[in-house]
This record gives structure tokens, sequence and C-alpha cells, in this order.
């Protein structure tokens, strides 16, 4: 490439016209959080539940609202103000209906015909006393409708089906606009139209918070390197650029930022700013070599344009991999990440070399100070090296062996809020739900008659749906509990007077005088139990959510009892829903880690061998940048940090931005080596003049990643808090081990050309 004053000049001007033309023109940012990004696509799960979801309804567009009172619900003043207040929910546009103790009619049959009686009569004072009595005697209330210590009762508002970002944060505006006004002090809220709004609400606030912390130690780091006002003011001009590119680039392709975008700035400018610090240094160190200003640029750029473009393909590659994983949020993180790495690069590339032809050059005198403290240091280790280097082989060898033992021992588990911080209000709420209303995560278990049945209300394919009840109450927790069995039983108990004794399934007789009212109540219901033709149901309902690990246990011995327990040729039974799917990813996370490795291994092996032409150095390479990833692991079960969807990525991400480092080391020792020096003298001289490179790019990523921990989301703290620890231990093995493995690598190809 030209990297001389007047083409320099020409490519600084062609680069901020095109950022002038993007900020005239601006892309509007748009941020938004949807669960249904995390779920794995190309499987046959999420199909089975799109076409559950278009039979029945979308199993978690409901927010779960409780009103509190004491010393308890029953106050008829209360319940006036609370049956208003749902009242004026039910007007809501977005607010398809509410379900609540206050409005549940239950049907008593007589023979005079069937008539609807109220579950909670609290007209007088002796109807409101009736209706305590009556219902701190039916179980199948309690937790469903109000919690066991009697003093909040749950408001289902069921919301558009599929509702939108924007229709949800409005509707969810409107809903505490009513709350405000009416007066009633304690309430709790949690369900997705809530999370949705708070988590971009947090995501917006943290974006622009790493965005400000990043460029705040970018100028630290800058003014303690270089000790002059402009190598602060090119670096933070060329990555604010780099990054307004970057996500201008996002935004037009109409994709809004997400929760994985929260840290693209920090990565950007992290990573730029180790391509500009490489620049910086060779330019400098060239200064003090006495060239004037202009061939100090060109030679700088000229010699190190080619490694810093490998540096930034293996970091764009790390990201790039996880575009093979099936999950939406990673892919596009993924893809998105690594167009803004090769963006950054352009803008270093393209820019740099411009606004320093129009600064002063560096002063000599600070080079040579700079470059006398590094050199005992460097010369020092590199001594320890090649003197200790069984010990070292030794040493990485055990540690290695010991962190895979323990990665062994990691769970892969996650929940469906753990990004959020476990104090969060949102988390508190949630928590609220689990607590006293038996959970706030939906529940879906799909039933279909067998062949020997056409029908899920035949008596025989009842009492096994009623079996699968007891499983789901028992091992997932289920709550709240709707499918084909509680209509029967409500209908049965209806039969018989109202009597809540009668809350049971009903003989054959008794079931088959009451199939009539069976499609009468599927047209009153506010929830869609069954299909129009009877052969397809629902078992529907509620429970804390454990995480995946236990959630994956408890599903295996769910198909267990299914298998032993259930027969097929009454009732064929599946579980689905939202909830499924989130656990299915989080589960198939070490699938979607090997592939994005593999990958990244495969084409930096490639690389390398065809840059050096050897079959056994790709191999060597690879090592150093490997064994961060064990530790790592390691480190992961140690400090109680389970493999999930999110932190999964940090292998990944960390190899290709590790490998970067290794890539430099090598160049630079192809170069010497083919110069003429020894082979030995050669590493010796690599690690002398790329050391310096090596530790201060490594220390300011280390850093960089290493703000992201003060991040309120989880897997941004746990992104910035691994990847810094594999950084810093990359750094150790390009440093210690790396040299060893070369020594080893001639002694066994000295019979022939290396190179």
């Amino acid at each position: 490439m030209n990297f001389q004053r007047k083409q320099a000049i020409f490519n600084l001007l062609m680069g901020l016209f095109v950022t002038v033309l993007i900020l005239i023109f601006r892309p509007e940012p748009k941020f938004d959080y949807d669960f249904e990004n995390f779920f794995s696509q190309d499987n046959d799960e999420l199909k089975f539940y799109q076409d559950f979801r278009n039979t029945f309804e979308n199993d978690n567009d409901y927010l779960l609202l409780a009103l509190g009172n004491r010393p308890d619900i029953f106050d008829s003043l209360f319940l006036d103000k609370a049956f208003r207040i749902q009242m004026m929910l039910d007007t809501l546009t977005g607010v398809e209906e509410t379900i609540s103790i206050l409005t549940v009619d239950e049907p008593v049959i007589s023979p005079f015909g069937m008539r609807f009686r109220k579950v909670l009569d609290w007209s007088s004072n002796s109807a409101l006393t009736n209706s305590k009595s009556k219902i701190a005697q039916d179980q199948n209330l309690a937790g469903n409708f109000f919690s066991e210590s009697a003093e909040f009762f749950l408001i289902q508002i069921k919301n558009k089906q599929r509702i939108s970002k924007e229709e949800g944060d409005i509707l969810y505006g409107k809903i505490l606009e009513v709350l405000e006004k009416s007066g009633i002090e304690s309430f709790h809220i949690a369900g997705k139209i809530r999370a949705q709004g708070e988590f971009v609400t947090l995501m917006q606030n943290e974006f622009g918070f790493f965005l400000g912390l990043s460029f705040l130690l970018i100028a630290f780091v800058l003014w303690l390197l270089f000790r002059v006002w402009w190598s602060v003011v090119v670096p933070l001009l060329v990555l604010a650029i780099g990054i307004i590119w970057s996500i201008a680039i996002q935004l037009w392709a109409g994709k809004a930022l997400d929760l994985m975008s929260v840290m693209l700035p920090t990565i950007l400018a992290i990573v730029g700013l180790a391509a500009m610090i490489h620049f910086m240094n060779k330019y400098r160190a060239l200064v003090k070599e006495g060239l004037d200003k202009e061939a100090a640029i060109q030679k700088a750029f000229s010699q190190l344009v080619l490694p810093v473009f490998f540096t930034s393909a293996t970091t764009a590659l790390g990201f790039f991999t996880l575009y093979f994983t099936d999950v939406p949020v990673l892919k596009f993180f993924g893809l998105f990440t690594a167009l803004g790495v090769i963006l950054m690069m352009l803008a270093v590339i393209g820019l740099s070399p411009g606004l320093f032809y129009l600064f002063p050059r560096f002063k000599t005198k600070e080079g040579i100070a700079e470059t006398d403290r590094w050199e005992p240091f460097l010369r020092l280790s590199f001594m320890g090296v090649i003197r200790y280097q069984r010990n070292i082989a030794l040493f990485f060898l055990i540690a290695t062996l010991g962190s895979m033992y323990l990665s062994n021992q990691l769970k892969i588990n996650g929940f469906i809020l753990d990004s959020l911080p476990q104090d969060s209000e949102l988390s508190r709420e949630f928590k609220f739900f689990d607590d006293e209303f038996g959970g706030s995560k939906p529940i879906e278990i799909h039933l279909q008659v067998g062949a020997l049945k056409d029908n899920v209300f035949d008596r025989d394919v009842l009492l096994e749906i009623e079996k699968i009840e007891g499983f789901a109450m028992e091992h997932f927790g289920v709550s709240s509990v709707v499918s084909p069995v509680s209509v029967a039983k409500f209908l049965n108990k209806a039969q018989n007077g109202g009597n809540d004794k009668a809350f049971v399934l009903p003989s054959p007789g008794q079931l088959e005088r009451m199939r009539p009212l069976i499609q009468k109540w599927d047209e009153n219901s506010p929830v869609k139990v069954f299909s129009p033709d009877q052969k397809q149901g629902r078992i529907s309902g509620r429970s804390p959510d454990f995480g995946s690990y236990r959630s994956e246990k408890d599903k295996v011995k769910f198909e267990e009892f299914i298998k032993k327990e259930i027969n097929q040729d009454l009732l064929r039974v599946r579980l689905t829903g939202t909830s499924h799917l989130i656990d299915i990813s989080h589960q198939n996370v070490s699938v979607q880690l090997a592939k994005g490795i593999g990958i990244a291994f495969l084409v930096v092996a490639v690389f390398v061998g065809f840059l050096f032409r050897s079959w056994l150095l790709p191999i060597l390479v690879l090592i150093p940048n490997v064994i961060p990833l064990f530790w790592v692991a390691g480190v992961m079960w140690m400090i109680g940090a389970d493999l999930s969807l999110s932190t999964a990525i940090i292998f990944t991400v960390a190899f290709g931005i590790a490998v970067d480092d290794t890539i430099h080391f090598m160049s630079k020792l192809q170069y010497e080596y083919q110069q003429g020096k020894p082979w030995l003298y050669a590493i010796k001289r690599t690690y002398l003049e790329t050391g310096k490179s090596i530790v201060l790019s490594s220390l300011v990523l280390i850093s960089g990643f290493g703000i992201l921990v003060f991040s309120q989301f989880g897997v941004t703290f746990y992104v910035g808090l691994l990847i810094s620890l594999a950084l810093f231990f990359a750094l150790i093995a390009d440093m210690v081990l790396l040299p060893v493995l070369m020594v080893f690598y001639h002694k066994v190809e000295k019979s022939r050309s290396i190179f």
C-alpha cells in the first residue's frame, strides 16, 4: 500500500467525507431485546412450537400483576378499588383480556340448566364472609389466584399476541398510569413486556456508559505511553470514526442494537487501540533511529500493515465463527462485530497516516528513554525462559491437565433472566412471583390423542393426562395448571351443584353427559386448552426458573416417565414452549462452542501453515492459544460460573483476539530468520523487539475488556472478566511458552529448511 504524504492525506479526507455523510444521513438508533432471538433456529423443536402456537397461543404474552392489601385481600373497599383497576386494564389497547379471582365465574349445572356464580362475591359483608370461607377450602385457588398468605391476589393480563417492543412499551406505560391513579400502593409486576422494556433501558444506559468509559481509559493509556497531546487526540478520533462506521452498518442493515451490542463500542475501541499502539510504537522507534517524519511514517505502516491485517483478520474470525451457531443473537453479534473489526482496521490503516503527517513527530529523547526501560527487563525474561525450558513445559502441562479436569466439571446451566443482576428490581419482582404464586416461567406440554382414541376428553385419555399433571407438579414445580383434565373437573363440579368435593374426574356416564358443555366452555374460556377437533390439548402452567441444568435432568425423567407410564396408543406427549426452547439453546451450547472454536482453529492452522510452509508449526502455534481457554474454563469452575449460551462466546472471541500476538511474534521471527540470523538468535531478536508491543497491546486489551465487569448484565460482566483472564493467560503463554516451543520446533526440523 502507498503511505506517501499525498495519498495519506487523500485517504484521510475521503474517510472524513464518508463520516460526515453518515452523521448527516445517520440511521436512527434502535434498541431491542427479543427473547425469541435466543432460540436455536435449526431444530425441530422450534418448528413444533410454532405449529403449537398457531393452534393455541404464544405462551409468554402475559403480564402478572399482584395487588396487595393487609392483613388480607378480603376487604370490600380494597376489592372495589381492585375491580375498577381490572376494568380499566381491560379497556387498554393491546390487552386482550384480564383474568383474576374478581371476575372468574364458576358454572353450576342444575335440572333447570346452567348458571354462573362468582367465585368471590363481596357485594355484602355476609357474601364476602361466605366467599372467603369457601375459597379457603379450595386448594386449586390458592397459589393460582391469590397468595397463600392471602395478602396478594393475581391479575393475569393477556396482551396482544407477539406484541412488538414499541407496542409493549406503550401498553406497560398505560398500565403503570392506571396503577398510579388508583392509589394502590402495594403491587408487583412481572412479564415479557416489562422485562423487554427494562432490558432495553439498561442497554441504552450501559451503551453510553461503556462508550464514555472506554474513551477515558484509552486517553489515559495513550497519555501514559506517549506523553504527547496529539498521541491522544489522533487515536481517539480514528477510533470514534471506526465505531461510527461499524454501528451505522449494523443499523442500516436493519439490525437493532441488542444485549450483545452493548459491548460493541468497547470491543472495537480496544481492538483498534491495540493496532494503533503497534503503529505508534514502530513510528517512534524509527524516529529514534534517525529517520525523518515522512520516512518513519511510510516505513512504520509499510512494515506493519500486513501483520496488523492478519491479526485483525483472526480477531474478526474469532467473532465471525459465532455466525455458524443457530442462535440469532449470537449469529448477528458475531457477524456485525467481525464487520466492525474490519471497518476499524480500515479506519486505523486509512486515516492514521494522514493524521500523523499533520502533527509533529515524536521527540527522539522520549523514544530512547522508554526503550532503555524495557530492554533490560525483556533480556532478563528471555534468558530465564531459555534457561528453564523443561520446567516451563512441565508447569504448563500440569496446569493445563488440571484445568482440563476442572473444566470437565463445569455445569451447562442458564436462566431466562441470568443476564440481570440478582439485586435488580426486575429480578426481585420475578422472584416474588416464584415465591408467592408458584412461578412466572411458562411451562407447556403438548397432548395428542393416540391411534386408539380420537378425543382428549375420552376418560382413558384423561386418566393419562392426570398422571402427567401429577408428574409436572412434583418434578417441574408447575402450578396454575390448565388442561383438559382441569376442564373436565370444573364441569364435573358444575354438574354437582358447585360442590368442591366433586372437583375430580367425572365417571364415564357423567363425562358423556357433559360433552355438549365442553364446546361451550371453549367458546367462553379465556385460555385455549384444546383444539377445535379435540384431538390436541395442552397442559399449561407456571413454575419457578430452576435453570436449564435442573430442567434437563427433569426432562430426562419426564421422557422416562412417559415411556414407562403413559400408553402411547392413548396419548402422545411432548414438551414445548418458549422456556423449553431457551433451555435447549443453553444445553446445546457445547455443540455451538465446539463448532465455533473448531472453525477458528482450522482457519488459523491453515493460515499459519500456508504462511510458514509447515505442518508442525500450526500445531505448535495453536498450543499457547488453546491453553488459556482450558485455564479460563478451570477458573470458571473455581468461581462457580456455569457454561451457558452467553458465557460460551468468550472462548471463540478470546481465541480470535489472543492469537493476534502469536502471529505478530511469528511474523517477526520469520523476517529475522530470512535475514540470515541463526534460529536461536532470531528468536531472541523477535522476543526483544516484539515483546514490548505484545505486552502493551495485551495489557490494553485486558484493561479494556476489564471495564466490562462494571456492567449490570451478567453476560457482559462474564465476557469482561473471562476474556480479560484469557488474554492475560495468553500473554503469559506467548512470552514464556511460545519461545520454548520454537526452540523445540528447531530441534525437530533442523535437518531441513525451516521456512
